[in-house]
């Protein structure tokens, strides 16, 4: 598939005939990622949304489409809303909404933040051009907050995700979760960059999952009905689980997924691994399976970038263990996921959170 990469296009107050009649047909009326503004009360503030930075993960979109069609023609938000919808490209690869990126490409959200002079090869530059658009088409507006909308691959609970622990993104996250991850893992993610506002990602939920877009739905609802950013009351208590890591395959290893030890290459991980998404994973408890390269299979790399696994798993025998209570999330079963990605985000759990 062929990609104009410099190609980004603007609506500003869309009619239903721009919606179309369902967000499918919106997606494929789209021949590249699109910015549609929204006019509210007040002209002098923007809030946006960005989605849909990987095609396969489509709460926010269906969100934002249902809010355009049934929300705003009751009520006009309080201030201005910018949607920017991303990986369009990807979204409307058959099956729709299946593939994290086009086949051949790289996934955007690696993207930001990079000179591509020094840091890409040639091939993929386009999506770090593409990344400095979507940079740019935030910036411009000068947004009083920011919003990632995203899915899991598997099932699991909502959860946000922040670069810093503040008043705004503990109510912001209270609008859709009761969980609150802070992160300073450095992936060349959106969340990296400096907006000047408070920014939060949320993880809504299951890509497939009815309650994931439910939530993103009442989240976009909220935050455009709120008068006042700064003075959200927070509905919920939130949990903040402080800087996960990611557990993630060594280059070329294997990887497969089962009930029982097979004796498969590389890495075998339980074919339920998606239910400690919902829970924590127990000191000296077994995750999975690993083959004679034992925990060089594998590599937890923390902020300075040092590989730590022995700090959070090691082998008995052939078996991949717990060596402390452990929180778990994304935990998937989706094989490409978790072969190009990781595995999924871990972090210790003290005794009084078991």
């Amino acid at each position: 598939m062929d990609i104009d990469f410099s190609e980004i296009n603007y609506l500003k107050d869309p009619t239903w005939q721009d919606l179309h009649a369902d967000y499918e047909q919106f997606l494929l009326s789209m021949t590249g990622p699109t910015v549609i503004d929204v006019s509210g009360k007040n002209q002098e503030k923007f809030r946006v949304f960005t989605t849909l930075l990987h095609g396969n993960e489509p709460s926010g979109l269906i969100a934002m489409h249902r809010y355009l069609t049934e929300v705003l023609p009751q009520e006009q938000p309080e201030t201005n809303l910018r949607f920017i919808i991303c990986s369009v490209e990807a979204a409307t690869s058959r099956p729709l909404f299946s593939r994290r990126y086009i086949k051949g490409g790289m996934d955007i959200n690696r993207c930001f933040g990079k000179n591509c002079s020094f840091e890409c090869l040639q091939g993929q530059r386009g999506y770090c051009q593409r990344a400095s658009l979507i940079e740019r088409a935030i910036k411009e507006v000068e947004p009083e907050m920011v919003i990632d909308l995203h899915n899991s691959s598997s099932s699991g609970p909502t959860f946000a995700v922040s670069s810093v622990v503040t008043t705004e993104t503990l109510s912001l996250a209270s609008l859709f979760c009761q969980t609150l991850i802070l992160s300073d893992l450095t992936m060349g993610s959106i969340m990296e960059q400096d907006f000047n506002c408070p920014f939060i990602t949320i993880e809504c939920g299951g890509c497939q999952d009815e309650q994931a877009h439910e939530i993103a739905f009442s989240g976009i609802s909220q935050v455009a009905s709120c008068e006042n950013i700064g003075y959200i009351h927070q509905e919920k208590p939130v949990e903040v689980i402080y800087r996960p890591l990611r557990l993630q395959l060594k280059p070329a290893t294997e990887l497969s997924y089962a009930q029982h030890d097979e004796g498969y290459s590389g890495v075998t991980l339980k074919d339920n691994i998606e239910c400690f998404n919902f829970g924590s994973a127990h000191q000296d408890e077994m995750l999975g399976w690993i083959d004679g390269n034992g925990l060089d299979n594998l590599q937890l790399i923390d902020k300075s970038g040092a590989n730590v696994l022995d700090e959070y798993f090691y082998a008995r025998e052939n078996q991949l263990v717990c060596r402390h209570n452990l929180r778990l999330f994304k935990a998937t079963t989706n094989k490409n996921t978790a072969i190009n990605d990781c595995l999924f985000y871990v972090v210790k759990l003290i005794s009084a959170e078991i």
